[in-house]
This record gives structure tokens, C-alpha cells and sequence, in this order.
């Protein structure tokens, strides 16, 4: 920035390593996991995607804030992430959907946001040393007191052993029959269903539900701990388990017990996102671990091992399915070309499958929606 400007944000790694910039959005301090997201478009989307909820997100594409924001392109209520870092200071939005500028967006919302940055220095440090613990505060006065922000960072318990999906859940069960939006009539109620579907909620993007819809299901939402018998009390024709933020080991705990009985007591077909994908790989004797600084971005290659294929696709994970732990009778599907880790399983003979990656593109690209028709065929052939 000018050297003239006073700097009224900082952002403390627990290294020690101090970014000055300008702040946007509300007033205040935060800490939080600091994660970095290539998506060129879907910053609205991004931070309101449960999946974020305890970290802070730096986008590397400088135009931040230019589409302004507006209540159609929420994922869920209000933004999840605790904040956002970006190198440009949002300008005046210009889009015909835009309803409000992205800095009273998130500072009526409680979120703080920084400008100014060098993203590409920051996101080299990500990557350099994993996931950092951060603090980050606005204070249109610049005061700041440097060591209490890093001790703040360093002091954060991280995302590890932490179940963060019972704070992003829905309170109790509702139905769904909104579409995905569609040019020029916008989002339309879902009127001919062939499939009553549950849709456990671990922190499920509205998209995830609009692309079920749109694949021909009557969907019913419910809350993360929902048991075997709350679920089967719906007589499903099939189940699916949402995405979310958080430890899975954590979140297994309670979610891992409900689908080995699903998986033990019926034939019917499961289809999980996300952390549903890992939910299900625990379910059915895997392992997860923690990846050094994630995936989250629209633009992750994936390989599906079946046909050879390669889809571009949109992620949003700290966590992975250890491929090495499958057991017996499942077979891994997908992985990214990036890294090679896991990003697909399914059951040998059984319509039982999961993904890591997002295939409702909110942001993204929609190669992967075949993967709703294919759960809605599987529900057919069942």
C-alpha cells in the first residue's frame, strides 16, 4: 500500500509473521485457520459455505467484491467463514444481481475482511508451512498490538479433533423443493419428484439440495445426529449425506454410527459430499487425516478411475480419506491429479458412493453433476 496510508488491519501468523493492510467490514479481531481459495468467481458462495466454518479465507484472484452481493447466492443465512483477506480493496460492484456492496455485506454480518495484501507471498507461506493458525483485527484507528495478535494465533486450538458440524446444522428437519437457477424465471419449485430423498445435514450448501431437486428428488433435511431411526421414519428411496466443516474423526463419532446401520440394515442407495464422503469412508473401516494446507479452489482436476475422465472441479477440503486404509470391498474412484489423493469411493456391488470434491459448482464448473443423475438412477434401478 502508500507508504502515506495507515495500515487499519493486520493479520498475525503464529510464526510471528505480521501483513498490514486496510480493513473492510466489520470492526474487531478474530482467530481462525488461514486457508487459500483460486476460485476466480463465487466469493459470496465461498463464505457462506458451512465447510468454512473456523477459517479464514485469502482469494487469489484480486478482483474481490467488483459483482457486489445479493440474497439469491447464499449457501446458507449468514457468511460462515470468520473473514477474508484479498489484494484489492473491493470497488464499486457492478452486476445487474447486486443488491448491496460486499465490505456492508460482511460488516452487518460481523465479518472482518483485509485488503491490501500480497496474497501471492501469503499463499506461498500456506503452502510452505501448512494450514497457519492466524489472528486478524480491524480497527479504522490502526491501533494494534502485534504480540497479542500473535500470541492470540498461537494460541488458537486449530481444527483437529474438532466437531464443528453441530454448529452449522439445522436446528430441526424441513423440506426442500427449490431447483437450480435457471435463466429466466431464476429458481422454481421442484413439482414432479420420483424420489423421496434424506439429506443429512452436516452443513449442507443450498446448491447440494437445488442440484437434488433438479435430479427429480423430494428432499427432507436432517440435522447431523439424526439417528437410524429418524431417518428410516421418512421411508426414504435413498440417502445423502452433505457436506461440513470441521474433523471428521470428530464428527464420526455420532454420524458414523447411523450409516453403518443404514449400510448394515437396508439396501438402499447413499450418496455423501465433502465431509459426507468422509463420513462414509469411516462408516465403512477408513481412516482420515489432515492435509497440509487442503483443496479449495474451481479449478482441481479429478480423475474418475472407471472411465479414464477428467473433470475440472470445485473443493473445499482440509481433510482427506486415506486411500491406503480402504478395506476390502471398496474400491476408490476418483483422485486428483494435483496430489493423487482420494476423491471418490464407492461399495463393490452396492449403490453406495461418495466424492470429495463439489459437484453442485457453487462456484465452479458443472462437470460433475452426472453424479446427482447417478444417484437419482440408482434410486430408479432400486
Amino acid at each position: 500500500m502508500p507508504s502515506a496510508q495507515k495500515p487499519t488491519a493486520c493479520l498475525a501468523l503464529a510464526d510471528g509473521t505480521l501483513f498490514y493492510g486496510q480493513g473492510f467490514g466489520a470492526t474487531g479481531q478474530c482467530t481462525a485457520e488461514l486457508c487459500f481459495n483460486t476460485a476466480m468467481t463465487g466469493y459470496q458462495e465461498i463464505m457462506t459455505d458451512p465447510s468454512y466454518a473456523g477459517q479464514i479465507v485469502t482469494f487469489t484472484f484480486p478482483h474481490i467484491g467488483n459483482t457486489g452481493v445479493n440474497p439469491e447466492d447464499d449457501e446458507t443465512g449468514d457468511p460462515v467463514a470468520e473473514g477474508m483477506v484479498v489484494k484489492w480493496m473491493p470497488t464499486q460492484s457492478s452486476n445487474w444481481r447486486a443488491v448491496q456492496e460486499l465490505s456492508d455485506w460482511l460488516a452487518a454480518r460481523g465479518r472482518i475482511a483485509v485488503g491490501g495484501i500480497d496474497t501471492r507471498r501469503l499463499t506461498r507461506a500456506i503452502r510452505a508451512q501448512g494450514a497457519p493458525h492466524v489472528a486478524m483485527a480491524h480497527d479504522p484507528d490502526g491501533n494494534f498490538d502485534p504480540a497479542a495478535l500473535v500470541a492470540a494465533a498461537r494460541g488458537f486450538s486449530g481444527l483437529e479433533g474438532l466437531d464443528l458440524a453441530k454448529g452449522v446444522t439445522c436446528a430441526q428437519s424441513y423440506r426442500w423443493d427449490e431447483m437450480r437457477w435457471a435463466w429466466p424465471d431464476g429458481y422454481q419449485p421442484q413439482t414432479a419428484p420420483k424420489h423421496k430423498v434424506v439429506a443429512v445435514d452436516y452443513g449442507a450448501k443450498r446448491n447440494i439440495l437445488r442440484c437434488l431437486a433438479s435430479a427429480g428428488c423430494d428432499v427432507t433435511v436432517l440435522p447431523a445426529t439424526a439417528t437410524y431411526d429418524d431417518v428410516m421414519a421418512h421411508n426414504p428411496d435413498g440417502v445423502f449425506l452433505s457436506n461440513g466443516p470441521g474433523d471428521p474423526a470428530a464428527t464420526g463419532a455420532y454420524a458414523v454410527p447411523m450409516i453403518r446401520d443404514l449400510l448394515d440394515k437396508t439396501a438402499l442407495p447413499v450418496f455423501g459430499i465433502c465431509l459426507g464422503h468422509q463420513m462414509l469412508a469411516l462408516a465403512l473401516g477408513a481412516r482420515t487425516i489432515k492435509m497440509n494446507h487442503g483443496h479449495h479452489g474451481a479449478n482441481h482436476p479429478v480423475k474418475e478411475l472407471g472411465t479414464g475422465k477428467v473433470e475440472i472441479t470445485s473443493m473445499n477440503h482440509g481433510f482427506a480419506v486415506d486411500s491406503q486404509t480402504l478395506p476390502a470391498g471398496v474400491e476408490e474412484t476418483h483422485v486428483s491429479l494435483f496430489d493423487g489423493s482420494n476423491c471418490g469411493i464407492r461399495m463393490t456391488g452396492r449403490p453406495v458412493f461418495s466424492v470429495q470434491h463439489h459437484p453442485e459448482a457453487s462456484p465452479g464448473p458443472q462437470d460433475s453433476f452426472y453424479l446427482f443423475e447417478r444417484f437419482a438412477a440408482s434410486m430408479n434401478a432400486a
